[in-house]
């Protein structure tokens, strides 16, 4: 890609030296085929995913060793805690621990073509989602058209598309699926287009994949079907007869949250379902309906990860944040750069209330998606949009149909060096670090010492540059330059006397991993 602007980076405390050519232009090259950087996966076994793993004492417990390579395979777990057990030909580690504790454990694989070994956390006490969730959910490409067969579609295409074998686990209904309360907790029950949500949420888990769900505070969800509250004791519900959009931040009847609570019916009903993940949208987020929820699944017997959404407002953080495990910090995203990257982009307010267990949540990837109503992405632009969601500590949830999902979206999806960075276990959300003009330098502390870089070009025209200010990332001495992407290592500079020469295509990223040289 010809550049149209050539620089000295030389980014500081005095931000002078970088300057477009014309900034008023329009993009160059704005026809991008998808070309994929992230190279197959080796045929012997390698394991991929998160190093550690929280759960809660006599919670059920699932979790599938991700690894590629070549079928059939045998799977090990040296040290497992007593309670557990693995089934060597899937790697479903199952059963549940008693007592908390932390538990060092060895995760193996094994085919014909050799062995591979990863060391392995499992935390059992309070703290549950450890690492961001990753996986789907049905509301950005569906709508209110989902229905159980077309949820467990897309689960099968996770499992058979091997983005199971690279981390990702969670297969999320959206709004749409509820009906009128009933059965032994009186909680909310499938409609006639998910007739049972159990035999789906045993389904998915034999794939060893989890389960999600979605509900709302409010009378009435956005879709307009049941919520958690009812204006009447016997929680009757009776379906909006306007259709005209209404202001449901200012709460008034029926999206608002009425008198009569049934959110430990729910959570009593997700839980003897098998549900993993609760999507629980409403606005605006407050405290107390925050907490009565999060109480219900804390005793429901299961842990169920909290979602909160949509569009927290920071006041509310400090109150809220506490009581969940991820939390959307805007609305809702669209598949359009301006979109997207007004979202990534303006995460740093946030970084104070992330950490492991808590996350926050800039709203679904739009990767592979194509809506007629909605420009997309190009592929440059999916790129940064992977970069930054994994830099940031996003929980990483498609909108797209996965069974259609072609050779370049799976290779954005399943790079597992790029993925790491969002499950690294020391939860660090990335910040911008440097910037000038469209240019913006994000970095990401990592759980082994090393430091993760992405370096962004938000202009309509690709940039070249050399990068030299090492001492702003925290960088010193020899290190070790390894392109995240292309999975290989590009180069080793000094820090005191090298610059870093790179080119960034329009909305484009290049994404780095520095280690000190030893």
């Amino acid at each position: 890609m010809k550049s149209r602007l050539l620089v000295s980076f030389a980014l500081g405390l005095a931000l002078n030296d970088l300057r477009a050519a014309d900034t008023n232009a329009p993009a160059t090259n704005t026809v991008v085929a998808p070309y994929i950087l992230t190279p197959a996966a080796p045929a012997t076994p390698r394991i991929n995913g998160a190093s550690v793993f929280g759960v809660r004492p006599g919670s059920p417990f699932l979790f599938t060793i991700p690894a590629t390579g070549e079928r059939p395979m045998e799977f090990s777990a040296k040290n497992l805690p007593r309670g557990l057990k693995l089934d060597a030909k899937t790697g479903h580690i199952t059963g549940s621990l008693k007592t908390k504790g932390e538990f060092a454990v060895t995760l193996g694989a094994k085919n014909a073509l050799g062995t591979a070994e990863k060391k392995f956390h499992i935390v059992c006490g309070e703290q549950i989602a450890l690492t961001p969730a990753m996986g789907w959910n049905s509301w950005n490409h569906y709508g209110s058209s989902i229905t159980q067969d077309i949820v467990l579609q897309n689960a099968k295409a996770m499992a058979e598309s091997g983005l199971i074998d690279h981390g990702w686990s969670y297969v999320n209904i959206d709004d749409a699926w509820q009906g009128e309360r009933g059965g032994q907790f009186h909680g909310l029950q499938g409609n006639k287009k998910f007739p049972d949500i159990k035999a789906l949420c045993d389904q998915i888990h034999a794939l060893g994949l989890k389960f999600g769900i979605y509900s709302t505070p409010f009378e009435t969800s956005y879709g307009r079907f049941p919520g958690s509250s009812s204006q009447n004791p016997e929680g009757k519900w009776s379906k909006p007869t306007s259709d005209k959009k209404v202001n449901v931040i200012k709460r008034t009847p029926p999206w608002a949250i009425a008198p009569y609570h049934f959110y430990t019916n729910d959570a009593n009903q997700w839980a003897s379902w098998g549900v993993d993940y609760l999507k629980y949208d409403w606005n605006p987020i407050e405290a107390p309906e925050t907490k009565e929820m999060a109480d219900a699944l804390r005793h429901s017997g299961r842990d169920i990860i909290f979602s909160l959404s949509n569009n927290l407002n920071p006041t509310n953080a400090p109150s809220v944040t506490p009581l969940a495990n991820s939390w959307r910090t805007g609305g809702d995203i669209r598949a359009s750069w301006q979109s997207m990257s007004s979202k990534g982009f303006g995460q740093d307010k946030w970084q104070r209330f992330a950490s492991p267990g808590h996350w926050n949540d800039p709203d679904m990837l739009e990767i592979g998606v194509k809506k007629q109503d909605q420009p997309g992405l190009t592929p440059d632009e999916e790129y940064t949009h992977m970069s930054l969601w994994c830099l940031l500590s996003a929980p990483l949830l498609l909108g797209c149909d996965l069974s259609k999902a072609d050779d370049f979206t799976l290779s954005l999806l399943s790079n597992d060096e790029v993925l790491a960075l969002d499950q690294d276990e020391l939860g660090r959300q990335a910040t911008c670090v440097l910037k000038d003009g469209d240019v913006r330098v994000y970095e990401k502390e990592l759980a082994d010492g090393g430091r993760a870089v992405g370096v962004f070009n938000l202009d309509a025209t690709s940039v070249e540059l050399k990068f030299n200010k090492f001492a702003s990332l925290g960088l010193v001495g020899k290190q070790t330059v390894r392109d995240l992407w292309r999975q290989k290592d590009v180069v080793t500079v000094d820090t005191a006397k090298d610059s870093l020469p790179l080119t960034i295509p329009v909305h484009g990223v290049m994404l780095y991993k520095f280690t000190a040289v030893k």
